[in-house]
């Protein structure tokens, strides 16, 4: 895996020179030019790729934080609350997996309870009351299956939570950020416009769990990576995703600032375009363009 062996090599020789940062941009630049499947799973993956609170930091101004479904607990691996992008208000909702150890512990690791998508729930219904827009930012490798997570209803949660985001009142724009498998991913991206950013990923499942299933044996990652169809340019080729956002390849935060903005950009697009359709189209499109997943 070529793209990670030339991160690491950026990374022990960052000098933060002018003269370094050239090379740098040079490198990545030609690395972009040739990026496969298993690549774009690595970056997807990649321990500085931004994660849901960056993403809600960089564009969401003004952001106030909602806590706990009213029911058991806050699950911290998924965030929300309300706030502005551009001119509008939203509600924004985000499964996060931690920037450091102790926030990636107390988020489990973006693996959702069911206490987490209950809270998306809530959050829904209450921006449909509102009638604000909802903007969803998923990275997870899927919902938590721990025996805790299951004697609470996780399998209940996540298909309720399906439920509810097909027939929500109001506009969803969902982003695939990082990592975007199985259904814990899915029930955030539920939408009436799904975006994906360049090198992130989408599928029923990981390679690994896939290849689990399939050969018995997680070995088989790489090969299940190339039979899954998971980039955002196969999910775009398969309808499954309506747009890419490009990205400059990054190392850390500082690099991926010309990323947000065109994320940005869209998203104040696609929400403005949204508010024109009238509810009921809305509602069926939506509808539409999963039952046409099925079928296909």
């Amino acid at each position: 895996m070529e793209i990670k062996l030339l991160f690491d090599k950026l990374l022990s020789e960052e000098k933060g020179s002018e003269e370094f940062n050239i090379y740098k941009k040079t490198k990545l630049k030609e690395a972009k030019e040739n990026l496969n499947a298993e690549d774009r799973v690595f970056l997807a993956r990649y321990k500085n790729r931004p994660k849901a609170m960056d993403y809600i930091e960089n564009l969401i101004e003004d952001p106030v934080f909602f806590h706990g479904d009213r029911k058991f607990k806050d699950d911290k691996a998924i965030v929300g609350g309300i706030g502005t992008l551009g001119d509008e208000v939203v509600t924004f909702l985000g499964i996060e997996k931690g920037r450091e150890l102790k926030e990636s512990l107390e988020a489990n690791f973006g693996m959702p309870h069911p206490e987490g998508y209950r809270k998306v729930q809530r959050l829904a219904k209450q921006a449909e009351k509102f009638n604000r827009p909802v903007v969803c930012f998923v990275d997870t490798q899927g919902a938590y299956p721990g025996v805790e997570a299951e004697e609470r209803g996780q399998g209940e949660a996540i298909a309720s939570t399906i439920y509810e985001m097909c027939g929500l009142k109001t506009s969803i724009v969902s982003v695939i950020i990082g990592e975007g498998s199985s259904g814990g991913a899915l029930a955030l991206g539920v939408c009436d416009h799904l975006i994906m950013m360049e090198n992130s990923v989408y599928s029923i499942l990981s390679p690994e769990g896939f290849a689990s299933i399939l050969w018995k044996d997680s070995l088989r990652a790489k090969e299940a990576i190339n039979l899954m169809k998971l980039t955002s340019y196969d999910l775009l080729k398969y309808g499954i995703c309506d747009e890419i956002i490009e990205e400059d390849l990054a190392l850390n935060q500082d690099d991926f600032m010309d990323n947000y903005k065109r994320l940005k950009k869209s998203l104040e697009k696609n929400i403005s375009s949204l508010k024109k359709v009238p509810m009921e189209e809305l509602l069926q499109n939506r509808r539409k363009k999963y039952e046409n997943l099925i079928w296909d």
